[in-house]
C-alpha cells in the first residue's frame, strides 16, 4: 500500500491531469463552438464545422465529468467549497454547457434560417461562456476565496459572483478563452478545407498572439499580488485538518516556486515557444503539428498555474491559515487508494477509445461529404 502523503502528491497529478485532458479534448470543442458564428458565412460552411466537432464533442463531456467525480471524491472539501462560494458561476457553466446537446442534435432538424442561426448563437454560448467562468475561478484562486471554516470544519462563504469579477480574474478568463480558439481554430484548420481552413488559420494565429500577450502580462501581474506560503512544518502523513496550519501572505509569494525548484522556468517558457511554434505551423501549412503545437501549450499554463499555487489548491483571502492544501483537503487513505485503482485501469481505456474514435472519423469534413450524408451528418 502506498503511503498517504504520496497519494496525496499523486492526486493532485491526477486531477491536473483530468483538467488538461478536458481542456485538450473538450477544449477544441468548445473553441469550434466560439468561432462557429464567425467562420461559417452560409448553413453549408456551419454544417461543415459542426460535422467536424459533432461526432465527437459527447464523448469529450467525459473528461469534465471524470474530472468533477474525482474533486468530489479525492478533494471533498474542496468540491464543497468551491460549490458553495462559486454556485452561481457554476450554474451559469451548466446553463451554457445545456445549448451544446440540443444544438447539435435539433438545428438541422428544421430548414430554416432563423431556427438554425439562433442554434448557431447557441452553440457560441455554449462554447464562449464555459472557458471565461473556468478562467476567472482559477484567477480568483491566486486572489482568494472568502471562506472560512468553523470547528466543525462547516465552510462559510461571504462572497457573491460580482465579487469574483476582478480585474486579474477576468484577465485570466481572457486567457482561458483565447487558449481554447486557438486551439478549436488550429483544429478546424485540420479537418476543413478551404476558404473554411483558411480563415480558421488566421482566427487561431491571432487567438494565439492574444493568448501569449495576456499570459505574459498574468506573470508580471502577479507578482504583485499577495501570495501565500506554508509556514508551519509539513506532515504528509497526518489526518487532514484544514485549520492546523499557519500561512503568510506575502505579495509575489505565487512566484516562489520558480526559485525554490528552477527547472519549473522551463514551464511557461514551454507554453510561450508552443504558441509561437503553431503561429509558424500553421502559416506553413502544418496544422497537425500545429494542433499538437496548441495542445503543449496548453498543457505548459495549466500546469504553470498549478505548480505556482502548489501546494495550496483552494487558498482563502479572509482566513489565510483556512486555505485548502495539497495535504489537508483530501479523502481518506483507502478512498484514494481504491480510486487509484480505478483511475489506473479506466483512464487508459478511455484514452485508447478516444483515440480509435478519432481514427475511425479522421480526414477532412468536406461540403461533398455534407451533401452524401445529409440525413446523418449534423
Amino acid at each position: 500500500m502506498l503511503e498517504y502523503g504520496l497519494l496525496k502528491l499523486i492526486w493532485w497529478g491526477l486531477i491536473g491531469l483530468l483538467l488538461i485532458g478536458f481542456a485538450i479534448m473538450d477544449g477544441h470543442d468548445m473553441g469550434v463552438g466560439a468561432l462557429l458564428p464567425w467562420l461559417g458565412r452560409d448553413d453549408d460552411e456551419r454544417r461543415i464545422i459542426i460535422n467536424t466537432v459533432g461526432p465527437h464533442w459527447d464523448g469529450n463531456q467525459v473528461w469534465f465529468i471524470t474530472a468533477g467525480g474525482a474533486l468530489f471524491a479525492a478533494w471533498p472539501l474542496v468540491y464543497a467549497t468551491a460549490f458553495s462560494g462559486m454556485y452561481w458561476a457554476l450554474l451559469a457553466v451548466l446553463w451554457a454547457l445545456f445549448f451544446r446537446p440540443v444544438g447539435f442534435d435539433y438545428r438541422s432538424k428544421i430548414q430554416d434560417r432563423r431556427w438554425r442561426s439562433t442554434w448557431d448563437w447557441g452553440l457560441f454560448i455554449g462554447g464562449a461562456v464555459p472557458p471565461i467562468i473556468f478562467g476567472v475561478a482559477f484567477g480568483n484562486l491566486f486572489l482568494g476565496l472568502p471562506f472560512h471554516f468553523d470547528h466543525d470544519l462547516r465552510s462559510y462563504d461571504s462572497g457573491s459572483l460580482w465579487d469574483l469579477l476582478t480585474p486579474f480574474a477576468l484577465l485570466c478568463g481572457g486567457v482561458s478563452l483565447s487558449m481554447l480558439v486557438m486551439h478549436g481554430g488550429t483544429y478546424l484548420a485540420l479537418r476543413t478545407g478551404d476558404p473554411i481552413a483558411a480563415r480558421a488559420r488566421r482566427a487561431a494565429q491571432v487567438a494565439a498572439v492574444l493568448t501569449l500577450l495576456l499570459f505574459i502580462v498574468g506573470g508580471f501581474w502577479l507578482q504583485h499580488v499577495p501570495g501565500m506560503r506554508l509556514i508551519s512544518p509539513v506532515q504528509p502523513d497526518a489526518l487532514p485538518d484544514p485549520l492546523a496550519k499557519s500561512v503568510q501572505v506575502v505579495t509575489g509569494a505565487w512566484l516562489d516556486v520558480y526559485q525554490r525548484w528552477p527547472w519549473a522556468r522551463a514551464l511557461p517558457l514551454l507554453s510561450l515557444a508552443a504558441m509561437l511554434a503553431d503561429i509558424a505551423l500553421l502559416a506553413w501549412r502544418r496544422e497537425g503539428w500545429a494542433f499538437i503545437a496548441s495542445a503543449l501549450a496548453i498543457v505548459g499554463i495549466i500546469v504553470t498555474a498549478g505548480l505556482s499555487l502548489f501546494p495550496f489548491v483552494m487558498p482563502s483571502s479572509i482566513d489565510a491559515n483556512a486555505s485548502l492544501t495539497v495535504w489537508d483537503a483530501v479523502s481518506s487513505r483507502w478512498t484514494l487508494q481504491i480510486m487509484l485503482i480505478a483511475t489506473v485501469i479506466f483512464v487508459p481505456l478511455i484514452i485508447v477509445y478516444t483515440s480509435w474514435c478519432y481514427r475511425m472519423m479522421s480526414g477532412r469534413v468536406t461540403l461533398d461529404f455534407i451533401r452524401r450524408h445529409d440525413k446523418s451528418a449534423y
